[in-house]
This record gives C-alpha cells, structure tokens and sequence, in this order.
C-alpha cells in the first residue's frame, strides 16, 4: 500500500492512509484482543506476534524511504498510534518503539551504521533499545555512566536501568559521558552491539506491574570496551541524539499512546454501563455514571488536540515543539489517569478481576505516568520555557 506517492515528495494517499487505519483498527479489535490474551497469560511477546507486526509494515511506517519506511508524516502515524495504542500495552510498545529509534540514529550514523544498523532496525530485522535510564540520575545531564578514550576503543563503566528491550535487543543506542566531565559537552552516544562485550552483565528485570511481555533491562558495565566504530556522531553529541533525536517525538507519541489507552478505556466503560443493571436500569441512564462518561469524553479531546498541535510543532520544526513535547505528555498522562480510573469505577467491583478488560488497561496505563520522563520533569521543562518567555503562544 502506498501512503506517499513516489513521483512527488509532498503527496499524500489520503484514501490508502484511511484504509490502513481501518486495518489497524480491525486487527486491534480481533487478533489484537487474541494476542493481548495471550500476552497476559505467558508474560511474553511471541516471536509469532513480532513476525505478524512486520509482515503488516506496522514497524516501519514513519521512517522515509530511502531507510525502507512508509515515509508517513508524523502526526497522522501518530493517528495509527491512536489506534494501536487501544491495544495491549506490549503491542503498542513494539510499533512505537522502532517506529522511533530510527529518528535518533538516522541524522548522526555514518554510512556504515546506516546499512549495519538503522535499516534493519526500521525493517523489524534488527532491534535497538534506547538506553539513557539510569537509578542514580533523572534528567539525562546528569548521567554518570563513564567512557574513555583508549586509542580505538572506548571503554565504559556504569549502570543503567528501566531499559525496554534491554534483555533482547540486538543493539543499544546508550548514552554516556567522558571521564571527567559534567554537563551536556561532555556527554557521547553509541551504537552498542548485545553480544557478549566483556564487562557486560545483563539482568532482566522484566517483573512488571503491567507492560507485561515486554523486557526490561538492569544493565552493568565493568570496564567494557566499545569500538570507537561504534559511536554515534561526535562526543559531545550524546544528550543531542538522545533528546532532540528520540525523546521530544517520543513524548509527543507516549502522549497519543495515553489518548489511545483512554479512548479504551471509555469505550471499556460505556459497554459495561450499557450492560449492567442495578434496581431495574442500566447503568448508563444513571447521571452519576453519566457524568463520568461525559468528563473523559472532554479530557480525551482536550488532551488529543495538544498532542496534535504538538506533533505539527516538531513537523515545522518550530522553536516551541520541544516545550509543547513536554506539555502534551505531561496533560495526556495525567488525563489517562483520570479516564481510567473512572473507568474502572463505572465497572464496580467487577473491574477488579483479572477476567476483565479493563483491569488490564488500568495496570498498563501507570508506566506512561515514567515513560520518557516522568511529569516532574515535564513541569520542570516547560516552567522554564515559560519564565524565559520562550513556550510561545
């Protein structure tokens, strides 16, 4: 299926684009529900589900042609994102995760990673996790994981944590810094192959409260050597490609990711509503429980409508995308918070058990409240944008 037409650059199949969403919704629906199924009961992602997703071209449908991508603009593959999204957390984790590292390696690989790394990633064949966390820093500048220089080896110390895909990941995309540094000059990124470096210990730490089936990572570093080859644009580069790179779009699409979730989550609710009676009337002729309906109709709105004049900001490249990054996730997560909670209200005591959807929803929705930053430090990047003067408006 084509989305954009190869003769011109700036066309768009608006009918082949709804098409594929139709598609997507209609998995999500069937399949998807099956799989989500089947995630929860083996705590794992199948190597079948993976397959399935690349064989649909699910994984590669923001990156631009020449990386083997669908080349759809941002912000309507963040409408796919909607959708996916109304899935199993784990599902919605894969098609957001590597239809996102490529943003991050594409601008600074050399030719080389290009083929070895970025274009395997976008096609599905190989997978890259991002690899910034760590227990004893919170913003990025202050990282403390360590590397020198020893001729054409780098050779790193450190610890890092809360890494999805860690475990089975064919590459890290990790950031560090040189020994001896503070700040962001200081900081370097690399390509980092997972296949047994000395030094290296890998612990899966995948026990989740939800999310469940996607791994998770505690990675250690003992005096592990990197090959110089491996870097990722130039030291001092490193905060660059991991933020302005991946982290401001993957706010904005963690951010659709929550509206999506809401949306299932009231959709959830007002079956239920409509299913249930009490004292001879359903649940949904009840004010009450129309109130709660009515309230996370508006917030989904709301918050969708800032996540997409968010994605159009970094589409433009304007100078307030990384602040309206920041805002829209830090509004969407806390509006899932709300939805789900009052979905899982409307449901009663019912919404407790495991048998029910919506207890499910209501465990994965907590990660996006630490994914790609926490709300703290959203507030503490948009607080100063708008005591410089420089949120816009």
């Amino acid at each position: 299926m084509t989305i954009v037409d190869d003769t011109t650059s700036t066309a768009f199949d608006e009918a082949a684009f709804e098409h594929l969403k139709a598609e997507v919704t209609e998995w999500v629906r069937g399949p998807g529900e099956r799989w989500a199924d089947e995630i929860e009961r083996t705590g794992r992602v199948a190597p079948e589900l993976f397959q399935e997703l690349k064989d649909r071209g699910w994984l590669s449908l923001a990156a631009p042609r020449e990386l083997g991508g669908r080349d759809i603009p941002f912000s309507r593959y963040l409408e796919v994102m909607e959708i996916v999204s109304r899935s199993h957390a784990s599902i919605r984790m894969l098609v957001h995760v590597i239809n996102g590292t490529w943003r991050a390696m594409a601008p600074y690989a050399t030719p080389e990673q290009i083929e070895e790394v970025v274009k395997p990633s976008v096609a599905g064949d190989k997978l890259v996790a991002f690899t910034l966390t760590e227990a004893t820093a919170g913003t990025g500048a202050d990282i403390r994981t360590t590397v020198r220089r020893e001729g054409d080896t780098y050779v790193m110390n450190g610890e890092k944590h809360l890494i999805t895909f860690g475990v089975k990941a064919d590459y890290w995309l990790i950031a560090a810094r040189l020994e001896g540094t503070t700040g962001q000059d200081g900081t370097v990124a690399f390509l980092m192959p997972n296949s047994g470096l000395p030094g290296a210990e890998v612990i899966d730490d995948s026990d989740t409260m939800g999310i469940r089936g996607t791994d998770h990572a505690i990675l250690r570093f003992t005096e592990t050597p990197i090959p110089a080859s491996a870097r990722l644009g130039e030291e001092g580069q490193g905060l660059e490609v991991a933020l302005g790179g991946f982290l401001l779009p993957s706010r904005v699409s963690v951010a659709m990711s929550a509206v999506g979730l809401a949306e299932r989550a009231n959709e959830l609710a007002v079956e239920y509503a409509n299913e249930r009676e009490t004292f001879g009337k359903k649940l949904s002729t009840r004010q009450a429980i129309q109130f709660y309906l009515a309230e996370n109709y508006a917030d989904i709105a709301a918050a969708r409508a800032l996540v997409l004049e968010a994605a159009r900001a970094y589409e433009e490249g304007r100078p307030d995308a990384g602040t309206l990054s920041s805002a829209s996730k830090m509004v969407a997560v806390d509006m899932l918070a709300r939805v789900t909670d009052k979905a899982l209200q409307v449901h009663g005591g019912q919404g407790y058990w495991k048998r029910n959807a919506i207890e499910r929803v209501y465990r994965d929705a907590r990660a996006q409240r630490f994914e790609e930053g926490t709300n703290e430090i959203q507030k503490l990047v948009v607080g100063r944008a708008v005591v410089t003067g420089k949120a816009g408006f």
